[in-house]
């Protein structure tokens, strides 16, 4: 595959940011690893990173060029900073930019499919969230969408966060403003509630079952189960740590291919 790591400017943000791209290239005397290219432009995966992380850390913390070589699908890593993919109350405009402009730019850049049926979004811990705040916000853009370890239920992390000198008490108030109040459109659980299941994508929720996060994954769970939302989910053993997610996208790709090929298979029959 090929690796580009694109430096941007962002009119959303005001500023010049990044992005860590992979996109499949047909090998045939590479060792190890073969490429795989279909006949039109490829499939495309959004890949979310987590409170701590930047773009490059998926490429460097996991196999995920390996494994998305099989499927010949391009990937696309956004830097959002510790935003929670949300318009911060004093500071940038990272889910307008993430939502809006990203894909543009993407769509200028680089030769992807824009199809539905091609786009798919992933994410680990605070990415989780926004996978799934994309999922439910944009659900006519993506085809399925996942949450490893995800950090969804903001207000009650926000509220936790709540007491000064914790540096997270900085950030939610920056990201939420001075009263911390989530607003309906950034809360998972309010977007699940009211959405409406036959128009979402496919949904996969995954969390180890010794991560803090994991009341609120069987939160969210027990949300889209009320709302008649179908969700695929796995709770293996595990803590908040990498070899988890190293082995959780290699699921997400299985679920997101299976996904495809059910779509692509009732398209023929039809």
């Amino acid at each position: 595959m090929a690796h580009l790591r694109c430096d941007f400017y962002s009119d959303a943000l005001a500023l010049s940011t990044s992005m860590t791209v992979l996109l499949p290239q047909p090998t045939t005397t590479q060792i190890g690893l073969t490429g795989q290219v279909g006949s039109g432009p490829p499939p495309v995966l959004y890949l979310l990173h987590g409170l701590s992380d930047d773009d490059t850390t998926w490429l460097r913390r996991t196999s995920i060029e390996r494994y998305v070589s099989e499927l010949g699908w391009a990937v696309v890593m956004p830097q959002v900073h510790r935003s929670f993919y949300t318009d911060e109350h004093d500071g940038g405009a990272f889910w307008t930019f993430v939502s809006e402009e990203l894909p543009a730019l993407v769509d200028r850049f680089f030769r992807v499919s824009t199809a539905r049926a091609d786009t798919f979004v992933a994410g680990l811990s605070m990415g989780g969230y926004g996978a799934l705040k994309l999922a439910l916000r944009q659900p006519d853009r993506f085809a399925a969408a996942a949450s490893l370890s995800g950090a969804l239920d903001l207000a009650a992390l926000a509220g936790r966060a709540g007491v000064p000198p914790s540096p997270d008490h900085r950030m939610f108030t920056r990201i939420l403003g001075p009263g911390g109040t989530v607003a309906a459109e950034d809360d998972l659980l309010a977007l699940a509630r009211r959405a409406d299941p036959a128009r979402l994508p496919a949904l996969h929720l995954s969390c180890g079952t010794e991560d803090a996060l994991l009341a609120s994954n069987h939160a969210f769970a027990a949300v889209c189960a009320e709302a008649g939302i179908p969700l695929t989910t796995a709770f293996p053993p595990g803590e908040h740590e990498w070899g988890l997610w190293d082995t959780g996208i290699v699921e997400v790709l299985a679920f997101f291919a299976g996904v495809r090929q059910a779509a692509a298979d009732a398209e023929v029959e039809a």
